[in-house]
């Protein structure tokens, strides 16, 4: 009988691009493989075949999707292409006509069947064992929650319900199963993630569902109570301003769920935001925003704007970077607007010069620069509790970490001198003793 512990098992390499909802998708596709019998190979020259998860949102993440596939093509040359610059496959095969097989978005099935053609599986139950959590891409400590897929919303600059679909959500129970296996495994952080998170559960009609013994309704409010009580910290991104956004803020209050909301506005003037297909009321926004600092006054609030959108005047820009003075949002990221194939804005009158977009770009992020610096300065003194993302290095230098305040990779940094003995994943108390405009540092309270 032959030494199945003696075959060499197939090996696969994995290229995962764009946002958080991709890199779900990808360890979802590294699970099924790993169950399979699959190993991940860290290196182009180690596969035997290379899938690349590409994005397809703006015309620069298809140029960075496309260097990517050529690269793998140029270092391994048997590549699959998945993701939502794989919903436009004759732009792949007509840059790189040699792609083993192409799909689109959230397409596992067919991205698994395209490796088994490409590098058969050769499976042992007996020896390949897959963890209960799956195979990620991200560090032990926090993990990806994917609640949903696809969008309802129609904005003028957005081409991703084309790409993705309409809005489909998870089963609560399935949601609050994964998150329980991913607790179980050591995940002190859970990311809440879709393209439409306040939206959770309007396609099924927030239908209840049972784990458990237990019966949860997909309502994010109700989800979110029920990850809540999982014992890691949950953060909520992409949440658009439904009304019933105010009811999660009194969870935040309670420590259900991180006081922190990744909210995108896009804009502050009525007529750009109008145009752009989005709640055109940010003087309701600004007293809705004030009402939830006095439920929780500790809340951080994320968002993103464009500038340089089709229409957009002088004075458009000054009713935002007005706006933005008003609000004094803790986090903000800026994007200059870019047509889209197959997006409705391209077709707007009125579109702005690439040097005025990058000289408003410019201006936006220094008043936002000013207000983060405030408010990193009203911090210092304070004592604050810090996930640990990296140990401290020898040669003494910090451990580093991020308050209830920061998302990984997006957010500022809290640096933890003294430190040597933290590891990834702890959650210590922290005093803050100074900082930049957006990075923190202090000492263990």
């Amino acid at each position: 009988m032959p030494d199945l512990a003696e075959k060499n098992p197939p090996r696969i390499g994995i290229v995962s691009l764009g946002c958080p909802k991709a890199l779900v998708d990808s360890e979802r596709i590294l699970s099924k493989l790993s169950a399979e019998g699959y190993e991940i190979s860290a290196t182009y020259e180690g596969a035997q075949a290379v899938i690349v998860n590409t994005c397809g949102f703006l015309d620069s993440a298809k140029r960075e999707s496309l260097e990517a596939i050529g690269l793998a093509m140029d270092r391994n040359g048997r590549v699959i292409v998945t993701g939502c610059l794989g919903a436009d496959a004759d732009v792949i095969r007509a840059a790189h006509p040699g792609v083993l097989a192409v799909s689109g978005p959230h397409q596992y099935e067919a991205v698994v069947e395209a490796v088994h053609d490409a590098v058969p599986p050769a499976h042992d139950p007996f020896q390949d064992l897959v963890p209960p959590e799956g195979v990620r891409l991200t560090p032990r400590h926090y993990a990806y929650l994917k609640i949903s897929e696809g969008c309802n919303q129609r904005c003028a600059f957005c081409i991703i319900p084309s790409m993705r679909g309409d809005l489909v959500s998870r089963p609560a129970n399935r949601v609050v199963a994964e998150a329980e296996r991913l607790v179980a495994a050591g995940v002190k952080e859970l990311l809440v993630v879709s393209q439409d998170t306040g939206a959770y559960g309007t396609d099924l009609k927030y239908a209840e569902s049972t784990y458990k013994e237990r019966t949860v309704a997909a309502r994010i409010t109700d989800l979110c109570r029920a990850l809540g009580g999982l014992g890691a910290w949950v953060r909520l991104h992409y949440v658009y301003p439904y009304p019933h956004v105010d009811d999660l803020i009194p969870l935040m209050a309670d420590g259900l769920v991180l006081p922190y909301l990744d909210i995108p506005f896009q804009h502050a003037s009525h007529k750009v935001l109008k145009a752009m297909r989005r709640p055109a009321h940010q003087e309701k926004t600004l007293e809705r925003i004030a009402a939830w600092r006095a439920v929780c006054p500790d809340l951080t609030i994320r968002s993103t704007f464009i500038v340089g959108f089709p229409g957009e005047t002088e004075d458009d820009f000054s009713e935002l970077l007005q706006w933005l003075e008003a609000a004094e949002l803790e986090r903000v990221g800026c994007f200059k607007y870019e047509d889209v194939a197959g997006a409705r804005a391209n077709d707007l009158p009125g579109h702005v010069d690439e040097e005025i977009k990058d000289e408003r770009w410019e201006r936006l992020m220094e008043t936002q620069r000013r207000i983060s610096a405030a408010k990193t300065a009203a911090k210092v003194g304070r004592t604050l509790d810090v996930i640990v993302d990296e140990a401290a290095g020898t040669g003494g230098t910090d451990a580093i970490g991020r308050t209830q305040a920061d998302a990984p990779e997006i957010d500022g940094v809290v640096h933890v001198a003294g430190a040597p003995d933290l590891r990834p994943g702890d959650i210590v108390a922290v005093r803050i003793e100074g900082g930049d405009d957006y990075d923190l540092r202090g000492r263990l309270a």
